[in-house]
């Protein structure tokens, strides 16, 4: 629609106060804002509706009119409900950038102006664009056939575009598998996810373009209706992506409004999944309170009874449970609902997805996505996860299998948890956030389960004691001296191994000798002369003297048991 048509409406109370030479300019969309800085969420055409509250002296009217200008808006509209009459300040500075400017009475509330565009726009559209948004809404509403799926073999056959849905961490959720499009190679989604997760961290929200070999992708994001009440860059975390094989910089503005009609129909499945989940996170939240308030077993199990046909339905005989507890923390404090998104998210992806989906042959029924992916999907549904505290928490079923080696097989693996979302997240995460978490062992009734939620508490402890951004650790490792490590002061921790290792540190330094690479694999070969030789490709004279370099510089003896140890702990804890 037109700027000329807005101005002759007579419901909307626009008053033009400058740039009647523009207004056959055309409106593509609709956007409020009182950032002082708004063009990151900008695309171009928008009508800018603004309360001025950025406005705290003249000069700060030259500044905005300058960034709304430069990112292709065509109007601004300033209302008049707050601060009265629009200053002269702005109508000069919006002369000046050619900008058109409108007052807006405060008898209109800016939610109407909204609704009014968003329906003319919506009608505007060319014949045979607006025909295909149609029909993928009406897919997207038309049950078992419908689905991201669907809608995106329609991009595909109406407008021979390729397109994916991704999870924030690549999982593939759907994609045009009809009109030929192949699954995206595992690289490839880790690429585009990682590409994408490291915009969002450092404030790039919009559409991106990603060259992966020899193609070009667009990543456009797919925001949620739901508000979210993390900020923008955390709130990326847990978007969907679709992602395009094409470069859609020089697309018209027609092609690309679709495809932002399109996210916006993905944003709907994605907002009844999430709705869907809500009573999974009701009950899983009934059972850990109960668990972590000491409730009779007898309550907790008949809480449990009524969580398995949910989680696991049709499977007739009581199921093992493990327990995954994860935090975020970002710049130091902990962020409750990111913890929750990201465990469910980590739950569906990779190892985790593949046991949950696949395990006994019971596959979930998430929904109706026409994704080779679907059965992780609904393995997210079978993990409940709730929040307490400033922890995520899911509780985990797992089908029951006779025999104990069988079931251990069927566990969920602190080393495989992360898999293939290791990277994205560690993109999106950086050095501002940090997610750590830990896996009980399977139990089998209520009464395990107030063990289990502290052994992956513990668990979660010792992946926090790991470097880098994201870390797991299982209940095996509790059962090592490992579990002591986290809980050494840092300054001790500090000088007993510059104690031992610093004076090894130093020799390597000036003589390139390889002592702690020596060192690290004479201890990993168990003390055994012959094969730390074989591993290190080394004479075995030439192992004696480098082990013999080390008991000199550090008067320790390699022959003993308790000198040995110390070395160990010394390497874990450097």
């Amino acid at each position: 629609m037109r700027l000329r048509a807005l101005l002759e409406s007579g419901t909307l109370g626009l008053r033009l106060l400058g740039g009647a030479e523009e207004l056959d300019r055309t409106v593509r969309g609709v956007m409020t804002t009182d950032l002082r800085d708004p063009s990151r969420y900008l695309s171009g055409g928008e009508l800018v509706l603004t309360g001025l509250a950025w406005r705290h002296a003249p000069e700060d009217s030259e500044s905005f009119v300058r960034i709304v200008a430069e990112a292709g808006v065509v109007a601004l509209a300033a209302g008049e409900a707050e601060l009265g009459p629009v200053p002269e300040d702005l109508i000069a500075a919006c002369a000046r950038h050619r900008l058109p400017l409108f007052s807006v009475s405060e008898s209109v509330a800016f939610a109407t102006i909204t609704e009014h565009i968003v329906r003319q726009v919506s009608g505007e559209r060319a014949g045979d664009l607006a025909a295909v948004v149609d029909r993928h809404r009406k897919l997207m509403t038309g049950g078992p056939a419908g689905g991201p799926g669907a809608v995106l073999d329609l991009l595909g056959s109406d407008l021979d575009l390729h397109a994916w849905v991704l999870s924030a961490t690549g999982r593939e959720i759907a994609g045009s598998a009809r009109t030929g499009a192949p699954a995206l190679a595992p690289d490839v989604r880790e690429t585009l996810a990682s590409a994408r997760l490291d915009a969002v961290r450092t404030g790039r929200l919009g559409a991106q373009r990603v060259t992966v070999g020899d193609t070009v992708y667009s990543l456009f994001p797919v925001h949620s209706a739901t508000p979210s009440p993390l900020d923008a860059r955390r709130a990326g975390l847990g978007e969907w992506v679709l992602a395009v094989a094409a470069d859609a910089s020089d697309w018209p503005a027609e092609r690309r409004e679709l495809v932002d009609g399109v996210t916006q129909l993905i944003a709907v499945e994605r907002d009844r999944r999430d709705a869907g989940r809500a009573v999974r996170r009701r009950l899983a939240g009934e059972v850990l309170d109960l668990v972590q308030n000491g409730a009779p077993a007898a309550e907790t199990a008949a809480r449990l009874r009524a969580a398995g046909p949910l989680l696991l339905p049709g499977v007739a005989s009581a199921p093992y449970w493990q327990i995954v507890v994860a935090t975020v923390e970002w710049d130091g404090a902990a962020k409750d609902r990111l913890a929750r998104d990201l465990l469910e998210e980590v739950l569906a992806s990779g190892a985790a997805g593949r046991v949950l989906a696949h395990a006994d042959g019971h596959a979930g029924s998430a929904g109706t996505d026409l994704s080779p992916h679907g059965d992780e999907e609904g393995a997210a549904d079978r993990a409940a996860v709730t929040q307490l505290g400033a922890e995520a928490v899911a509780l985990v079923p797992l089908p029951a299998r006779t025999g104990e080696e069988e079931q251990k097989s069927a566990e969920l693996n602190a080393a495989d948890l992360v898999g293939p979302a290791a990277a994205p997240l560690a993109a999106g995460l950086g050095t501002e956030g940090r997610l750590t978490l830990g896996v009980s062992a399977a139990v089998h009734s209520a009464d395990g389960l107030r063990g289990a939620l502290e052994e992956a508490r513990h668990a979660r402890r010792v992946a926090a004691a790991r470097p880098g951004p994201v870390n797991a650790a299982g209940h095996q490792e509790l059962a090592s001296h490992v579990l002591l490590l986290p809980f050494v002061p840092d300054d001790v921790r500090r000088a007993f191994t510059a104690r031992l290792l610093d004076p090894l540190r130093a020799y390597d330094r000036r003589h390139r000798a390889e002592l702690i690479p020596t060192l690290e694999a004479f201890l990993d070969s168990d003390g055994s002369w012959t094969r730390c030789a074989a591993r290190l490709h080394l004479h075995v004279n030439t192992l004696r003297y480098r082990v013999g370099r080390i008991e000199q510089l550090t008067g320790r003896d390699l022959s003993r048991l308790e000198d040995k140890l110390d070395f160990f702990l010394a390497l874990r804890m450097s």
